[in-house]
């Protein structure tokens, strides 16, 4: 038995987690002999009880690895473990990563630069836009756009970043056969055409109140960072945030309004230090090195004029419609004749081109050293 097909079959194993898989693996050397011990010399390991032995002792009994084989290659899905490249780096260095991933559709080096949105499953109007303008300027500024699936802020935060046609990644709480909610059963289908959807649950297996908080370590796992757009002070987006904070990953948080009980788990959070989110631009502000001299043009500061071919058709209009004097959003709306969202998303790639910046006030201005005018 080669060491994939034995962390198959250890993660199938009822009760015991990566940790314990860790144990057994630094003491036996690798899968295959973890899965070939008797269950006395499993008990010989520290840490590693008797229920433990038995399950991993009598395996065989309780796991189907065949069957789990064939539904692996008939499903068309991939698994990593630790040792492949395509394992999220960030996720690699956590306490607890995942002995393997289900994986359907691709991971990419770039998914290093990856931010978590979450939020409510039940959420209003306000929310839902939130998550889709977030998701929408994460990706189109090439950052991956991670969530849960879920209905409400995690689908809104998908939909988002697949309408910049930027990457986003999806992370199921149950097997990645089983489409929940099934509604998004085609935005599954859309994510892993352009990105990724992965689970660390063996197939077949459902979702329940323990698969959930397992899928959202794994979402904070992999990121850089978690927004939370909108949240009751019951939601599990928090236990996402809460696993940022261990991992030691920045937490953001969307204000809302402060007699709306969906907003009172974000209040909650920036009171105790999560950074105040309005914008992309308060997230991306965190992680200027995303965007380091030699993965951008030049600005006008260091070329005296302003690149050529660089701007896309609204950035263009937006740029035009600035100049060395600052101007409001609302005059920005005017002068350029595109719509409050477009010019959203035109500012925030200019920003980031280093072709304007933003003043106090959220006034604009062209880089003082731009050509054009």
């Amino acid at each position: 038995m080669e060491s994939r097909e034995a962390l198959v079959a250890l993660n199938m194993v009822e009760g015991i987690g990566p940790v314990r898989v860790r144990q057994l693996m630094e003491h036996f050397g690798d899968a295959p002999s973890v899965l070939r011990a008797s269950r006395h010399q499993l008990m010989q390991v520290r840490g590693i009880g008797e229920d433990t032995a038995d399950a991993v002792a009598n395996w065989e009994k309780t796991v189907n690895l065949a069957a789990e084989l064939k539904c692996i290659a008939d499903y068309g899905c991939r698994i990593l473990t630790q040792q492949d490249e395509e394992y999220p780096e960030l996720l690699r260095q956590i306490y607890d990563p995942p002995i393997v991933l289900y994986v359907k559709g691709s991971l990419a080096a770039k998914d290093k630069n990856a931010v978590a949105l979450v939020g409510s499953r039940q959420t209003t109007h306000y929310g839902i836009e939130v998550a889709r303008k977030l998701g929408y300027q994460l990706a189109y500024v090439g950052v991956t756009v991670v969530s849960g699936g879920a209905r409400g802020i995690d689908t809104a935060s998908h939909q988002g970043a697949l309408n910049a046609k930027g990457r986003t990644v999806t992370v199921f709480g149950c097997g990645i056969n089983i489409i929940f909610p099934p509604e998004n059963a085609e935005l599954f289908e859309r994510i892993a055409a352009s990105g990724a959807v992965l689970t660390q649950f063996p197939f077949n297996r459902p979702a329940d109140k323990q698969s959930f908080p397992i899928r959202n370590r794994i979402v904070a796992g992999m990121t850089l960072g978690s927004v939370v757009v909108e949240a009751s002070l019951s939601s599990g987006a928090l236990i996402t945030a809460n696993f940022a904070t261990e991992y030691g990953r920045q937490v953001f948080a969307v204000p809302g309004r402060i007699d709306s009980p969906r907003s009172k788990g974000c209040h909650e959070l920036i009171k105790k230090g999560a950074k105040l989110c309005e914008g992309a631009e308060d997230i991306l502000s965190e992680f200027e090195y995303l965007f380091p001299s030699s993965n951008r043009p030049p600005t006008p500061n260091e070329t005296g004029v302003l690149p050529a071919l660089t701007l896309s058709e609204n950035e263009q209009k937006v740029y035009d419609a600035l100049s060395r004097e600052e101007r409001s959003i609302d005059e920005v709306i005017r002068h350029s004749g595109l719509p409050s969202s477009a010019v959203s998303v035109a500012l925030l790639g200019l920003e980031m081109k280093r072709v304007i910046r933003q003043l106090p006030g959220k006034l604009f201005v062209r880089n003082t050293s731009s050509g054009g005018d």
